[in-house]
């Protein structure tokens, strides 16, 4: 690695760790911990929200999913801006409004019982853990590539990292790692599209007459089927990941960091505007890669295209590019993974050790010790899984997140708010449904079998989808119907106050 890469990370990180440092001095609350006081501005938390979101999911997996297979890379693209609409129409204010630190809390609002809060909180760790295990690959085969160092030592790098960023900072230091990582990963992106744009001339129809000859797929680069050639494959991935982020615990979480539910829905806006654009360019990021590096060395630097953006840095702009494209690359993982910990931290300590096992009865001393521990806790299960799925696409492994946030969490949620018969039996059917539905289809799936044995186990995979959200969505939905209507009576006066509270933050 040149000095050049060097200075690159040692400043990303550098500044990274100062603003951590100077974040720990006004984080002395559970508040200040989880949610930064609730001080952030629209702006402020919108970049934010789009630094959480722009993960290496987007930056690494999308590049090289679509570098690799065209169209059908861009799907993750198209389904992840489509995500935020549901999130500005459907969540944002009604969450701002009910919650306070977690999903637990919002629900909680309308059923407040130990077993609801119980079971969004291990709804909210096991979709953490998907997640993180995404960015730790990410992240993995990132720094193995740039400094030739054992891909368990750039795990454990990154984790350490992490780590440091939630113990001492809390959600302030998480939101302006944000920041910082959305705007360099921005400033890349835009600098890497401009490059390509300028070997097509700027002729965005002359990039794409190219491409039908450019790669081994021939035309059928650039319409659907050379990678997901079942329809109704296609069709599971893209409700996961259109109805996945209404339901993520670490995106809504963040709109708990401002002081009011206007403000979230102007960091919504903010952010999709930045999530548009982005994914926009990811054209130009994945359609450079296969035509300036080539699906032979791309595959051949990882597996599952991970490592196609750097590739293209360095084919575009040399080594100098390539180690500020790294250095971006790896403070976007560690900025997200910071903000996953958190969420699962929060989680644990605040629903349940703080609300469950305390019964509320827990000091501020106590409950930041819990988190902390916590935190610690969520980072080292986190990496031991990470370890064993480097051969995985992160895209993919995100997708498979977004699709039991779908299935457990977006019921609940949806029902919570609008759904007056809705009760605790059926909170706790769509919740339970969801989970376990989405989870057993993917043990049994073919991301887990396969007959080649080019997947984790050698056999033949009892469900034929890779992402079972068109079943477990539903499943969800309807285990919370189907409770509701068994259940006791709801509580008609409890929802109307829950109905006020969403629509006008009145408490």
């Amino acid at each position: 690695m040149s000095m050049i890469g060097i200075f690159f990370f040692v400043a990303i990180v550098g500044l990274t760790l100062f603003v951590t440092y100077l974040a720990s001095k006004q984080t002395n609350s559970a508040s200040e911990f989880y949610t930064a006081g609730g001080g952030l501005t629209g702006w402020q938390n919108g970049i934010a929200i789009a630094g959480d979101y722009l993960s290496a999911a987007s930056f690494l997996g999308i590049a090289g999913a679509i570098a690799l297979f065209g169209f059908d890379g861009f799907f993750y693209s198209i389904g992840y801006l489509v995500a935020y609409l549901v999130v500005l129409y459907i969540v944002a204010e009604p969450l701002r409004n009910l919650g306070r630190y977690t999903l637990a809390d919002m629900i909680t609002a309308r059923f407040d019982q130990k077993k609801v809060r119980g079971t969004a909180a291990v709804s909210t760790i096991v979709i953490v853990l998907f997640y993180m295990i995404a960015q730790l690959v990410g992240a993995g085969g990132l720094i193995q590539l740039l400094l030739g160092i054992d891909y368990w030592v750039a795990v454990l790098l990154v984790g350490v990292m992490m780590t440091i960023y939630v113990l001492w900072g809390g959600m302030a230091a998480t939101s302006w790692v944000q920041i910082i990582k959305a705007v360099l990963l921005m400033i890349g992106t835009v600098i890497i599209s401009v490059m390509v744009l300028m070997k097509f001339n700027f002729n965005i129809i002359e990039m794409f007459n190219t491409m039908k000859t450019a790669t081994p797929h021939g035309e059928g680069y650039l319409v659907a089927g050379a990678k997901y050639s079942n329809g109704v494959d296609t069709m599971s991935m893209m409700i996961a990941l259109v109805l996945g982020t209404a339901g993520l615990p670490h995106i809504l979480m963040r709109f708990f960091t401002v002081k009011d539910a206007k403000t979230a829905r102007s960091s919504v806006v903010y952010a999709t505007w930045i999530v548009g654009i982005f994914y926009i360019l990811t054209i130009f990021l994945g359609f450079g890669a296969a035509a300036f590096v080539g699906s032979e060395k791309i595959i051949g630097a990882n597996a599952a295209g991970n490592m196609a953006a750097p590739l293209l840095a360095q084919a575009l702009g040399g080594d100098m590019l390539m180690s500020f494209i790294c250095a971006v690359a790896f403070a976007t993982i560690l900025a997200v993974v910071a903000g996953l910990v958190l969420s699962g931290a929060s989680a644990f300590a605040h629903d349940i050790y703080g609300q469950i096992i305390k019964k509320g009865k827990v000091t501020e001393k106590e409950q930041m010790k819990a988190a902390r521990l916590a935190s610690i806790g969520v980072a080292v299960f986190s990496i031991i899984l990470a370890l064993g799925a480097q051969t995985m696409n992160v895209a993919f492994l995100v997708s498979l997140a977004f699709c039991i946030a779908a299935s457990a969490n977006l019921p609940v949620i949806i029902y919570t708010i609008y759904y007056k018969k809705f009760n605790t039996t059926g909170a706790m059917a769509a919740m339970i449904t969801g989970l376990v539905t989405a989870l057993v289809l993917v043990v049994v799936s073919p991301n887990l079998w396969n007959p080649e044995g080019t997947a984790i186990f050698t056999g033949t995979a009892l469900f034929p989808l890779t992402n079972p959200a068109i079943i477990s969505v539903p499943a969800g939905f309807l285990a919370g119907w189907i409770g509701s209507l068994v259940g006791a009576k709801s509580d008609a006066r409890k929802y109307a106050e829950v109905t006020v509270k969403a629509n006008t933050g009145m408490k």
